[in-house]
């Protein structure tokens, strides 16, 4: 794991230029695992990303696609065998990116199901007050 890129005290209007910055960064196609705790902002971070402002928590339908991004919450996944079930390659032909939250604890097996047609990033949102957060952008 390296370090690429990290962002202090980010508030949720930084998010459009840091997105584009995080373009800059990370070449498609490319995974990008986004970790931090309840609240952190990874589905707030990802509404930034797909730039429709309408994009909710996937965590009841598992995985959402908005044009060339594919958009996962795996929170509710118990056992890295449920990802399988998930069908996860059939979403991401011709996609550039694939945001995951919940997705650490499953990257062997992600990489496993997805292959290395893709990198993989891992980006980590830390809770730095009540509006403002640091990230911090890691290869995989």
């Amino acid at each position: 794991m390296s370090s690429l890129r990290s962002w202090k005290k980010v508030l949720e209007s930084d998010l459009p230029n840091l997105v584009i910055e995080l373009k800059e960064v990370v070449q498609p196609p490319c995974v990008i695992i986004l970790d931090g705790p309840i609240g952190a902002g990874k589905t707030t971070f990802t509404r930034a990303f797909l730039d429709t402002g309408a994009v909710s928590s996937p965590t009841y339908s598992i995985i959402n696609e908005v044009d060339n991004i594919v958009h996962a919450d795996l929170y509710r996944i118990e056992k890295k065998e449920e990802l399988i079930h998930l069908e996860i390659p059939m979403y991401l032909e011709e996609k550039d990116y694939f945001l995951i939250e919940w997705g650490m604890p499953y990257f062997y097996e992600l990489q496993r199901i997805i292959g290395d047609e893709f990198k993989y990033f891992q980006l980590k949102i830390d809770i730095a007050g009540e509006k403002t957060r640091h990230l911090t952008l890691l290869k995989l």
